[in-house]
């Protein structure tokens, strides 16, 4: 993650800086840059899931979550958040350069109030009863492109527990990456506190998909939008057993920064 990626400027402050993301990201397992997707690009998004709910509304009585998943080409607005800006980039900072598959579809997360929810644990992404190519749907990072403000707690933020990256990668060490499965997704591994992510429209969110995370409640008076993206390095099919016991295998820049 280069100085003018993360502050889009030179110079030395600006060097100190990236590397203190790169090397939150590998302590914590993520990491928030503020306004990195320009307020067009968000504006132009939030009118796409505008038509998306108008088109396919929630029932009257949801509360708390609400997806659509439009592939990238139908809704290039939507992907424009992540390759239209520096977001990708940023991305591949931390896995290096050219080295992530381009994207095709997108997660579009509601969080509506009034849901007063708090989650008792974390989970991990891509175990349920129908897995791809006999495989747990694994991936290398999560991207999320915030497109309301969360500055405060309860608003329908996503719930992180950090450093579980870390503590999952040496649990499937000692259980096999197949452990994964046999968890249902939910790894049972010693807990630290959970945070709630905070941030403004505009501001990108990356998680290692290790992370372990969770939906947040949302006693807020607005509903909570955010653009999720899982995207994976070239060749992670072929190599998920050992991604689960190596968190760094396809983090090139964190290698090289830590």
């Amino acid at each position: 993650m280069s100085p003018r990626d993360v502050e889009g400027r030179p110079g030395t402050q600006g060097r100190t800086e990236g590397w203190s993301h790169l090397r939150e990201f590998a302590r914590r397992g993520f990491v928030v840059l503020p306004g990195v997707v320009p307020a067009g690009l968000v504006a132009a998004a939030s009118q796409v899931v505008d038509r998306l709910v108008t088109a396919d509304p929630p029932a009257p009585d949801v509360r708390g979550p609400h997806n659509y998943f439009p592939t990238a080409a139908a809704e290039p607005a939507l992907g424009a958040l992540l390759t239209g800006s520096r977001a990708f980039a940023l991305a591949e900072a931390l896995t290096g350069p050219g080295t992530l598959v381009p994207l095709w579809q997108v997660q579009v997360a509601l969080n509506i109030p009034p849901f007063p929810h708090r989650p008792g644990m974390h989970h991990l992404d891509g175990v349920g009863p129908d897995l791809p190519d006999g495989r747990p749907g694994t991936f290398t990072l999560l991207a999320a492109v915030l497109l309301s403000d969360q500055p405060d707690d309860d608003g329908g933020n996503l719930w992180v527990w950090p450093g579980t990256h870390l503590t999952h990668a040496a649990y499937f060490r000692t259980h096999g990456p197949d452990a994964l499965v046999a968890a249902g997704g939910y790894p049972p591994i010693p807990l630290p506190p959970p945070e709630q992510v905070h941030g403004r429209a505009g501001d990108l969110l990356l998680a290692h998909y290790l992370l372990g995370h969770n939906i947040g409640g949302n006693t807020g008076t607005r509903t909570r939008r955010a653009a999720y993206y899982r995207i994976k390095r070239h060749g992670h099919d072929a190599r998920w057993r050992d991604v689960l016991c190596d968190p760094w295998l396809e983090y090139d820049g964190i290698r090289a920064a830590t």
